[in-house]
């Protein structure tokens, strides 16, 4: 009997213990996702604590578990039957994406490891609107509690750059697939910027998004969106509690797709920059009521040049006058990448790319910090 026929069995009758699978000293166990020593972070929706939803980009599960294999358990809720990715770290390790199917539930992110004590990083590589995986739990031998949460944590908000959207080329090549076939956003410079650090990562952001228009519309915008977990305008969205995530500092990477020229069939006026200007300034101080602790720093786009480029930091050089004028303190800051990075599909920053624009922010990030 296989071990994927052994883990159907066992969830099915509802027997724990798999035995015949493996070469574990110890069976399998199946761990719910209300086990205290799951540790979760991101925009994930809580309403069935049993299952949890993965919504946003960038959200996590960890884990540590005690033997030599362990799976884990989703059910992909797109209702169109689309796939996601999910990108998986073991023992500090990233070891790749893996391809979440409607079709499938359980996902072996471990074999043939050494029989000790191991550490899980889950990471949705993949935004909501390409599908929302629910978490129903991990099967191993043993679970062991992880090591303490970083005490560092950081926010980062804005669109399909911070997505990590056309970045991954190790499995399908740019121009095949489907759009969010390059999507990971593990690699995207939020995650690799935090990693050096060593501080937790919450991913806001949603691709095509901007502070008052999207590429090809009106909206929704961020600050439109931004109160709902998977960042959609439904009705029927979960609300963002913002209690679960207290961030020490929030980066914003929003204004490229306000200076789209659109999608050529729809009516494209030019940008009202006065309008930018207000609707930015109110979404940081709706943050700054919520984190005022929290330093936030203004990002320039890492894809845009010339007369749009400069345009959009002139924006944002008044988005901080503003906030200072209108009662922020200094913990708003504005940071410019020295170039544009565009070696990724459809314009946008490879996995090199993300690696050089944190290699730029980490400096400045440990400067206005002090980390």
């Amino acid at each position: 009997m296989t071990r994927f026929r052994c883990l159907f069995h066992a969830i099915v009758i509802g027997v724990f213990a798999v035995i015949g699978c493996g070469a574990a000293s110890k069976p399998d166990v199946l761990f719910k996702p209300d086990d205290k020593r799951i540790r979760y972070t991101g925009r994930i929706d809580f309403s069935n604590p049993r299952k949890p939803r993965m919504a946003g980009a960038g959200s996590t599960i960890r884990f540590a578990f005690s033997g030599r294999s362990c799976d884990v358990l989703f059910e992909n809720r797109d209702a169109g039957g689309n796939h996601g990715f999910i990108a998986v770290e073991i023992d500090g390790e990233y070891k790749g994406r893996m391809k979440v199917v409607v079709s499938r539930t359980a996902y072996a992110v471990a074999r043939d490891l050494n029989d000790g004590d191991h550490t899980v990083l889950i990471c949705k590589a993949t935004e909501a609107m390409t599908g929302c995986f629910d978490f129903l739990g991990i099967v191993c031998p043993e679970m062991r509690k992880p090591k303490n949460r970083p005490k560092r944590k950081i926010e980062f908000i804005g669109n399909s750059i911070t997505c990590g959207t056309g970045l991954d080329l190790s499995d399908v090549p740019c121009g095949r697939g489907v759009w969010h076939d390059q999507h990971n956003a593990y690699l995207a410079y939020g995650p690799v910027t935090a990693r050096r650090f060593k501080a937790d990562w919450l991913l806001s952001s949603v691709s095509g998004i901007g502070v008052t228009r999207t590429w090809n519309g009106p909206g929704p915008t961020m600050p439109e969106v931004y109160g709902h977990t998977a960042l959609d305008a439904g009705p029927s969205s979960s609300s963002w509690t913002e209690d679960r995530y207290v961030p020490d500092l929030i980066s914003i990477c929003l204004g490229t797709n306000d200076f789209s020229d659109g999608d050529g069939v729809h009516p494209r006026a030019p940008l009202d920059s006065a309008r930018f200007v207000d609707d930015a300034v109110r979404f940081i101080q709706t943050l700054h009521k919520r984190h005022p602790r929290a330093h936030i720093c203004l990002l320039s786009s890492p894809t845009l040049s010339g007369a749009k480029g400069d345009g959009l930091k002139r924006l944002l050089e008044s988005v901080m006058r503003r906030c200072r004028h209108e009662g922020i303190d200094k913990r708003i800051h504005l940071f410019s990448f020295s170039r544009s990075f565009s070696g990724g599909c459809d314009g946008h920053p490879d996995k090199k790319g993300h690696e050089e624009m944190a290699g730029e922010l980490t400096p400045f990030f440990k400067k206005i910090m002090g980390w």
